[in-house]
């Protein structure tokens, strides 16, 4: 249960308008061409109002069941915000033939997955399942859209008004800058205006919702004339049909919903606003003009010109903010135009201390630098170049085709208007580009904000008045209540038994690609699966060492290496390098984890050799740029200070460092931390690199329309050009003596939630214990029917959700239980935490067992549908030597597992009574209650892990 928006810049237009909505099998002509595409795909309505658009894919044994109904928080009223997303909690309760939490139980114990989005416009129900199952999930749409008003009780819906509201604090009151989207939209958007308020709502006004609200709300907005049904994936025409209108034709039509025109507004003058931020580490500005509605021309060339503006070397705001001023490290602009009206965002996130006015200046300063540069045809080239491999990325998800399908049909009015959608974003001129930069942005007025950390307002802009953001009071938790009157649910009356669900049939049979792997002359090791389905190439060059080649004391040379080498080569400056890498429409990315260093690569097949020789000429000929290594250290330095603010980062940092000790790299994050960072030189970054960088300790990992010859044959040069060398990767024992219980409280004051992590060492990936551990674990908290979050979350309201679960590499990795919970249950929640835990020991029931093998070994057909996938399963396969069918031995390990199998695994991998507790929130409020909690040990310590020695924590 999530919120989601779907347009709001250039580039998410790209990769989801574009990505997501192909046939496989009906791809008619190259994005490179003129001619349109074209999809097949058949739309009808139902008697009722029902539209129903049907989309055939069969390269996969899977159905992707998306509904988009025409409700968001537009439809909502000042006073009672909130609705369209706490009612779509709401709906994941129980219906008349659903018992209660049996939504998420069922789509899980038929190996799908599901969940529902709500945004401004627009709220989507959507399942991934086999496709044995379509009758299942269709039977459950249906019962949630006719079925299911009779079953709100006073109970449910209490509780998740307490979830949600859980999901504000977490969202937002507990984030840096959380509050910043609430301040941008009140004074962007007149009083009564659709977009005025948040789509989580006010705080106030979900305490106050009542049952009688939901049910006039269902009934106003849940019919299905005003509804979206899209089915993608593997399936017969006839029989969908057939179905669809089995389970949902005799469903009555609703109150008639008119459509929302289009209100885009003006401001008449600039408004600034300011916000001391609990949580904020650095300033950030915002700056936000009103623009104009989605699928207008405009708002195609707003959406250029947010690129143009931010992204990449060349752009004016780059150029003056990080090049020349050095104030931040990165420039973020895009263009929000959504069903009613629009916004251009401008977002900068200041460096450490530096003061907003100057930012202000200087976008303004970027302003006329573009204005004397001008666009160039090049620029407008440049950003269409990825539109083709973004396309292709994605037509393999059945769930994206279904979004967009039915995004097309709500907003649009025909699901075809992706042959419109790219023919308007292919028109775009430079000419359009500066155009609505003058008529939206050049001397208009806007609203800015300026978030500061506590005590520094020496650095708002000037003329800034306060904002009105009102924060949370933490009280004691009072436990309300809720009796029902128990009263037999009125069913409503169905010509068909909808009483249980239907017969799914035979699951879908395993069917793990064929791989293919080979050696080099170099060492380097290739593990490739051919995939045709689209003609794009996946790929990812991984050598070991990363993190763990780091030393204590110069700790994050491998997480800065990664940065600078993608900043230029020998023969390219880090711009002609940048330039390169977008003309071919591809990507390259590089990144550390803790035992490995990653170049990861998406391109389209004709040009991976091309997208090759640029990633031979990172890995071989590093530029070593002195200005942009200072850059880049500027920008970790400000991303740990974010961090060490940041509950959820404090509470893995303390957590890792207690649990792996001050001799063990993994103690420390892979950033480093501002005082190491501060001492790495350029020459540790190259000593790591001759010393550490070798293809004798890689492994290249490919997927895509390629055959192994033709992969081998592109990795000819890289093979010639890199020679192997001995690389020692050092091996931290890890003392594992843990044999208490002991609290750890970090302060954050006046925090709105607590962060909870409780665990200690486990097992490495490669332990022949580890996966079936992970099967074990799978009821306590491995998926949203675990039993934690049944409790914290479903039963309690304490949380948006509760999870447990194994972690490991090569190196032993951590059993983890984790929460985020309303500050005034922190307590309560790590006790049950603490008992779910003893009592999972105890072994669960015959039913449970069940449900977690149909979960994990049905799920399995959803595994392969996409080259990311894919390449994720190579990479699993190549870094811990597994053979290429592990998967059916995993298959094999949850059938064979009898209920005295899980019960040993309980009790040889989980003891609460020898695990670390951490918990970050308010001390003041929280600490002390857990000297009398039984632990054996309680601590308050500071975020670096030190004890602060204090006779009593002030109350």
């Amino acid at each position: 249960m999530t919120k989601i928006k779907f347009k709001f810049s250039m580039l998410t237009l790209l990769m989801v308008s574009f990505l997501v909505l192909s046939c496989k099998d009906s791809l008619k002509q190259s994005i490179a061409d003129d001619s349109k595409f074209s999809i097949d795909f058949e739309k009808y309505e139902l008697a009722n109002g029902l539209d129903v658009i049907l989309h055939q894919d069969k390269s996969d044994p899977i159905v992707s069941v998306a509904i988009q109904y025409g409700v968001g928080s537009n439809r909502e009223k000042t006073g009672r915000t909130g609705f369209a997303h706490l009612f779509e909690h709401m709906l994941f309760q129980e219906s008349e033939n659903v018992p209660q939490d049996q939504f998420f139980k069922k789509i899980q114990d038929l190996g799908g997955t599901l969940n529902g989005g709500t945004w401004k416009d627009g709220t989507v129900y959507y399942e991934v399942v086999p496709n044995n199952a379509l009758e299942t999930v269709l039977w459950l749409e249906s019962d949630r859209m006719g079925y299911l008003i009779n079953t709100v009780t006073e109970s449910a819906f209490y509780n998740q008004q307490e979830v949600v509201q859980n999901e504000k604090r977490q969202r937002v009151d507990n984030n840096p800058y959380g509050h910043t989207s609430w301040v941008l939209d009140k004074n962007i958007y007149p009083e009564g205006h659709p977009y005025n308020w948040q789509v989580i709502g006010e705080l106030e006004d979900l305490q106050n919702a009542t049952v009688q609200d939901v049910k006039d709300f269902y009934n106003q907005y849940y019919g299905p004339n005003n509804a979206t049904l899209v089915l993608a994936g593997d399936f017969e025409m006839d029989d969908a049909k057939a179905l669809v209108e089995k389970y949902f034709g005799e469903i009555k039509r609703r109150e008639e919903v008119k459509k929302l025109e289009p209100q885009p507004v003006s401001i008449a003058e600039t408004k600034r606003f300011f916000h001391e931020d609990n949580f904020a580490t650095a300033p950030q500005l915002n700056m936000v003009w009103p623009t104009l509605q989605q699928y207008t021309d405009d708002a195609y060339a707003l959406d250029f010109l947010a690129e143009i503006l931010s992204s990449g070397k060349k752009a004016p705001l780059y150029k003056v903010l990080v090049k020349e001023k050095d104030i931040t490290s990165r420039t973020t602009a895009y263009n929000n135009s959504q069903e009613l009206a629009g916004e251009f965002h401008i977002i900068i996130t200041a460096n450490a201390g530096k003061d907003l006015k100057d930012v202000e200046a200087g976008i303004f300063e970027a302003f006329q630098l573009f204005e004397k540069e001008g666009v160039t045809d090049k620029d407008v080239e440049r950003i269409k170049a990825g539109l083709e491999t973004s396309f292709y990325n994605g037509i393999s998800s059945v769930l994206g085709k279904s979004f967009q399908l039915a995004q097309y049909n709500v907003f649009a009015g025909n699901p075809a208007f992706i042959e419109k959608d790219i023919e308007n974003i292919k028109k775009v001129t430079k000419e359009d580009v500066l155009r609505v930069y003058n008529t939206y942005i050049k001397d208009k007025p806007y609203v800015m904000t300026s978030f500061v950390p506590k005590g520094q307002l020496n650095l708002i802009t000037e003329n800034s008045v306060k904002a009105e953001v009102v924060e949370e009071e933490i009280k004691e938790n009072v436990v309300k209540t809720v009796t029902d009157v128990k009263e037999e649910i009125v069913k409503t009356p169905s010509k068909i038994d909808r009483s249980k669900a239907p017969e799914t049939g035979i699951s879908p049979k395993l069917k793990i690609p064929e791989s293919w792997n080979a050696t080099l002359s170099n060492e380097m090791k290739v593990y490739g699966i051919e995939q045709n389905e689209i003609p794009t190439v996946n790929f990812s060059l991984v050598i070991d060492g990363g993190h763990l080649l780091d030393n204590k004391d110069k700790n994050g040379v491998a997480n800065l290496i990664t940065d600078i080498m993608m900043e230029g080569t020998a023969d390219k400056t880090p711009e002609q390098l940048e330039e390169e890498i977008e003309m071919l429409g591809a990507s390259i990315n590089m990144y550390t984890t803790n035992e490995s260093i990653v170049i990861s690569g998406n391109t389209l097949v004709r040009n991976f050799d091309k997208t090759m020789d640029l990633v031979e000429e990172i890995l071989l000929k590093p530029r070593w740029d002195a200005e942009e290594f200072a850059r880049i250290k500027t920008k970790t330095i400000n991303q740990i200070k974010r961090s060490n603010a940041d509950p959820n980062s404090v509470a893995a940092t303390v957590y890792n460092k207690i649990l792996y000790g001050d001799d063990h790299i993994f103690a420390y994050p892979t950033s480093g931390t501002e005082a190491t960072v501060e001492a790495i030189t350029m020459d540790d970054l190259k000593t790591f690199y001759t010393a550490n960088f070798s293809p004798s300790i890689s492994k290249f990992n490919v997927v895509g329309k390629i055959s192994k010859e033709k992969a081998l044959s592109s990795l000819k040069k890289l093979e010639e050009n890199w020679k192997a060398k001995q690389v020692e990767i050092p091996e931290f024992p890890i003392v594992n003596t843990r044999d208490k219980a002991s609290l750890y409280f970090v302060d954050i004051p006046n925090a709105k939630q607590s962060v909870i992590n409780i665990g200690y060492i486990g097992l490495p990936r490669t332990d022949a214990d580890f996966y079936p551990a992970e099967v074990m674990n799978y009821k306590l908290g491995g998926s949203f029917s675990g039993n934690v979050n049944l409790i914290l979350r479903e039963e309690k309201g304490y949380t948006y959700g509760a999870r447990t679960g194994f972690s490991g590499s090569k190196t032993p990795g951590t059993f983890t239980a984790s929460s985020s919970v309303r500050t005034n249950t922190t307590g309560e929640s790590v006790q049950i935490f603490k008992d779910e835990i003893a009592k999972y020991k105890e072994g669960i029931s015959q039913e449970d067992l069940d449900f977690t093998k149909n979960a994990l070994i049905k799920s399995n057909a959803r595994r392969f549908e996409t080259q990311y996938s894919l390449l994720g399963m190579l990479q699993d396969i190549s870094n811990y030597n597994l053979a290429p069918n592990y998967i059916e031995n995993e298959e094999a390990i949850i059938n064979n597992m009898t209920l005295e199998q899980h019960k040993a695994l309980a009790n040889k991998y989980l003891d609460e009574s020898k695990m670390v507790y951490v918990v970050v929130g308010d001390a003041a409020s929280q600490y002390a209650q857990f000297k009398s909690m039984g632990f054996d040990e309680v601590k308050l310590i500071t975020k670096d892990g030190k004890e602060v020695k204090l006779e009593k924590v002030k109350q």
